[in-house]
Formats: structure tokens, C-alpha cells, sequence
């Protein structure tokens, strides 16, 4: 079965935005029901990015990575905040 590349998830999904070599400034985990959900910041960006794990990940603070995401609301204490959702991320 062959792994699919970037390109094939960027051509089949057009809401889907692919970055890469962006600097992580802060990585969360926490432990939700049976998932690790893990809560990115990037440098420059106001944004959270959001990803679940079934395991705890390494830390990727201070670390480049490439990732592939695409733009989410949620709905927290009332109000609707902006996230990303990622869908692939990788150390650069």
C-alpha cells in the first residue's frame, strides 16, 4: 500500500494548507478519555494547532517542523476561537 505524500493530501483536500521549516514555541500534551491531545504554538502565529495522539509524543518545542492542517472553530467558555486541526506534522 503506498503512503501518501503532501501532494496527493493537497490535491484531493482543498482546504488543506501545508507548511514547512515553521519553529514550535510551545507544546502541550494532556490526557483526554483514551487520546493525547497535543496543543502547538508557532513562532509568529496567534493561533493554536491541535493534533491526538493514542501515545504520549516527544516534545517538539524549539524544533522545525513541517505540517499539514486545516482551519477549525471551538467553542470554549462561550466563545468561538479560531484553531488549526492538524492532520500531519513531522520534524523538519
Amino acid at each position: 500500500m503506498k503512503k501518501k505524500t503532501v501532494k496527493d493530501l493537497l490535491k484531493k483536500h482543498d482546504k488543506l494548507v501545508h507548511s514547512e521549516n515553521v519553529t514550535v514555541v510551545s507544546h502541550i500534551q494532556r490526557e483526554q478519555d483514551e487520546w493525547f491531545i497535543n496543543t502547538v504554538m508557532i513562532k509568529d502565529c496567534d493561533v493554536p494547532f491541535k493534533y491526538k495522539r493514542k501515545k504520549a509524543y516527544k516534545s517538539l518545542s524549539k524544533q522545525q517542523v513541517n505540517m499539514t492542517y486545516y482551519t477549525s472553530t471551538e467553542l470554549i467558555a462561550g466563545f468561538e476561537i479560531e484553531i488549526m486541526n492538524i492532520v500531519r506534522i513531522k520534524v523538519a
